[in-house]
């Protein structure tokens, strides 16, 4: 039987661990570890300090503007000295090969693929496609009730091709448009938003980072993601139906906004749609890595991207001629006399480097802590002693207080012994349970940032206990469509 000693001592921190930015403590032992638990070390405990320090860095990045990948950086970067030395002393050296070249494999898979993803979604920006969505929107006169439905399920819908982050930011300008002076529709408008967008990011695997980890790991297969469609909907579908009583029918004023689409738009829509078939393809059928499957379709963006930069450049040289001819009329429709032309690699700079940074210092700060010893506490603790169900569900309350990439990534250096039908749950609850705070998805601080001063912390706060309820819901509805899942 284990000792409350043993709870204090290696279980807390363990917990903590999962819940941080709490501080957590572990006691210090001066004896060598036994099995590779070094918990107990003083190295462990400086490194899990850090790690806490550097989260709550992570967490106060509006109040200090300080860029979440720095601190993050930093401590990945002390943390595996700290385990170095630790191996060391302990002549365990040979046991740490290949501990962080596993890691840091997993980030440059994770880096080039939202890399690629984010250079596509960057191209169709760029030629117009989601300004005309938008403008669109914005042409259509739908009372307040009725954009918020139709801005909740486009947010849905997209979410699972071109992610919830993506999603949120760009439906946010939307709400905030339409909404002009009324506050309070803005602020409801952004809290289903960043609910809709998380529940579609949560079955699919292009909708979330936290699916993209566990597709890429081999965990669950593509099409397995689909069987959370309608616990996703179902969860989505009662947290938007109670908001929608605090609505009116009210007509807000129309807003006019022109947009066009530049040459080649669809192409480029048509072009991401073959990446992520190849993605699929390739890992499906060739039993490649994903990430080989976007950087192909990359590869065709940027031969496409050539081909507009020589025709931008003929279309320069043309317009130049007719000019120095003296005539008015220039054949080139829509054509800015300028000598910008279109640079494939200009949509590749305006990529999230500080998010694919911060994934960087995540992923190798949990997998230091984990040479430490600390994910195998935890993940005995949680889905041994409380079982896979409890745990998973338990996933979706971290997620929204810590951020559901951590927690996920966490999850996977467990790799605990599940079903597919709790390996789906727990992707289910890091998604839509992240939505229960603002600060628990990328989604959420996206668009605290998009509607700064009305979406707030507390302005979604209000809200979380229909987010909660939608989270019950959403579980419930998966074990009772996906029941042939569960095996144990």
């Amino acid at each position: 039987m284990r000792t409350s000693t043993f709870y204090m001592t290696r279980i807390l921190p363990g917990l903590l661990l999962l819940l941080v930015p709490v501080m957590g403590i572990a006691a210090v032992s001066g004896v060598a570890p036994e099995a590779l638990d070094f918990t107990g070390h003083w190295a462990a405990i400086a490194a899990l300090v850090i790690f806490v320090i550097a989260y709550a860095l992570v967490i106060s990045e509006e109040t200090l503007h300080l860029r979440k990948s720095k601190p993050t950086i930093v401590a990945a970067g002390i943390i595996w000295v700290l385990v170095a030395f630790t191996y060391g002393q302990f002549d365990q050296a040979h046991a740490l090969e290949g501990k962080l070249s596993h890691s840091l494999l997993e980030f440059v898979e994770l880096f080039l693929f939202l890399l690629a993803a984010m250079t596509y979604i960057n191209t169709m920006d760029e030629r117009g496609v989601f300004a005309m969505l938008r403008a669109w929107l914005l042409a259509q006169q739908f009372n307040l009730r009725q954009l918020f439905w139709i801005t909740g399920a486009i947010s849905f819908v997209l979410s699972p091709i071109i992610d919830n982050l993506t999603t949120a930011l760009l439906m946010a300008t939307v709400i905030c448009a339409v909404g002009g002076d009324n506050k309070r529709f803005i602020a409801i408008g952004c809290v289903n938003i960043v609910v809709a967008a998380n529940a579609g990011g949560a079955f699919s695997p292009f909708g979330d980072i936290t699916t993209l980890m566990v597709w890429q790991q081999g965990i669950v297969q593509f099409q397995e993601f689909l069987v959370l469609f309608l616990p996703s909907l179902a969860g989505w579908l009662v947290t938007a139906g109670i908001m929608s009583f605090a609505l009116s029918t009210e007509r807000p004023e129309a807003v006019m906004e022109e947009a066009t689409l530049k040459y080649g738009a669809w192409i480029v829509v048509a072009l991401f749609l073959l990446t992520i078939t190849m993605a699929v393809s390739f890992h499906n059928f060739l039993h490649l890595p994903p990430v080989l499957g976007m950087m192909t379709g990359l590869g065709l963006l940027n031969l496409f991207g050539y081909y507009l930069k020589r025709r931008d450049a003929a279309l320069f040289n043309t317009n130049q001629a007719m000019q120095a001819q003296g005539d008015e009329f220039s054949a080139l429709d829509g054509w800015q006399n300028n000598r910008k032309h279109y640079d494939i690699y200009q949509n590749l700079q305006r990529a999230e480097w500080d998010t694919l940074m911060f994934f960087y210092g995540i992923i190798l700060c949990v997998a230091g802590l984990g040479a430490f010893g600390y994910m195998a506490i935890v993940s005995e603790f949680f889905y041994v002693e409380l079982g896979p169900t409890y745990a998973n569900i338990f996933v979706g309350f971290a997620s929204a207080i810590v951020d559901n990439i951590p927690v996920m990534f966490a999850v996977l250096e467990m790799r605990p012994d599940m079903d597919h039908g709790q390996w789906l749950l727990v992707t289910l609850t890091a998604g839509i349970g992240g939505s229960m705070l603002s600060i628990g998805s990328a989604a959420g601080v996206a668009v605290m940032g998009q509607a700064r001063g009305i979406y707030t912390f507390f302005s979604h706060f209000k809200w979380s206990w229909a987010i909660l309820l939608g989270y019950i819901v959403s579980i419930a509805v998966h074990f009772t469509v996906n029941a042939s899942l569960f095996t144990s």
